[in-house]
């Protein structure tokens, strides 16, 4: 039985920063299976996990000084909370999973402790008639685990209650800057050149900087300030803080000198530059649901696609006139 250590190492803390800026999170896993931390018997607990390794990480450093099993599901490197939503952290999988090891050769019990995000994918009753073993949801931050535990596996209100603070939110926005790198030095790339042979490399500096503001302002400044934006749209949230940006950036920029054609173009596209970045935050938090999140791209998309393409078509009108 393999046997883990509860003590992350340089290593372990090096790989979890790389993978909050992208860097190989897709293959970040350890192998699925059944593993031993302290001296377990057959009367100790059993957590159950996901194989991507952050998770896996989590887990295990919390639990210094204990004596337990820990049942690794195969999620294909993906999170308990996204692979409970993608049915890998599911009720077959933790079915195959409790049989391959022979679980049931390993503790007298028949209780399974699972973090409560992977309720969504887990059928417990369907566990329970095929394996004999009965589901606990123990919290949803793996911190409070022992406490869960030291309370004789008693769930208290604040264990149930999620949270996305300030920091929750800004730990999440490297992964998403790394995401939107390659696009944006693409697009920065041909809004200098095509600026710059038509107006002068001054005018093609100036929209690159509009441009990356706008996709700061929907990357970082509409997570940090999410809770405080008005409205439930994470596109209109973003729309307000590309508005703020385009006014810092035409007073910086000199937009009192702009023709009528450039300034409403600007007004235009770096708010929706923005929308659409705040748009792709909403796989990073708790505050929306599956259901929600299709309805605002249904809505939203297209109205980002449009306005952006007014932009586009003031802008060029401008050149034209």
């Amino acid at each position: 039985m393999p046997r883990i250590s509860t003590t992350l190492t340089f290593i372990d803390r090096l790989g979890a920063w790389k993978v909050r800026w992208g860097v190989g999170r897709m293959h970040y896993m350890v192998p699925p299976g059944l593993y031993a931390i302290g001296n377990p018997n057959p009367d100790s607990p059993v957590l159950v996990t996901a194989n991507y390794k952050m998770s896996y990480d989590i887990v295990r450093s919390v639990l210094e000084g204990r004596n337990c099993w820990v049942l690794v599901l195969e999620t294909y490197g993906i999170n308990v909370w996204c692979a409970a939503g993608k049915g890998t952290f599911g009720t077959e999988e933790l079915i195959r999973r409790i049989r391959i090891s022979e679980l049931a050769e390993v503790v007298n019990h028949r209780q399974l402790v699972l973090p409560i995000l992977g309720a969504a994918g887990v059928a417990a009753h369907k566990v329970t008639k095929q394996t004999s073993f009965n589901i606990r949801y123990a919290a949803i931050r793996a911190e409070d685990i022992p406490e869960y535990l030291d309370n004789g596996m008693t769930t208290t209100p604040l264990m149930r209650e999620i949270t996305f603070t300030t920091w929750e939110r800004a730990v999440l926005i490297p992964v998403e800057l790394a995401e939107a790198l390659k696009p944006t030095v693409i697009a920065a790339a041909v809004i200098f050149v095509v600026l710059a042979a038509l107006h002068g490399r001054n005018t093609g500096l100036i929209a690159v900087y509009g441009y990356l503001g706008a996709v700061m302002a929907g990357i970082v400044v509409t997570p940090l300030f999410l809770p405080w934006l008005p409205g439930r749209s994470f596109a209109f949230k973003g729309v307000l803080t590309g508005l703020v940006w385009s006014m810092v950036f035409c007073v910086f920029a000199g937009g009192i000198g702009w023709s009528p054609f450039m300034a409403i173009a600007a007004f235009l596209t770096l708010p929706t530059i923005s929308a659409f970045y705040a748009l792709n935050f909403t796989g990073c938090t708790p505050f929306t649901s599956r259901s929600g999140v299709k309805k605002e791209m249904r809505i939203a998309l297209p109205a980002i696609a449009c306005t952006l393409l007014v932009g586009v078509l003031v802008a060029l009108l401008d050149i034209i006139l």
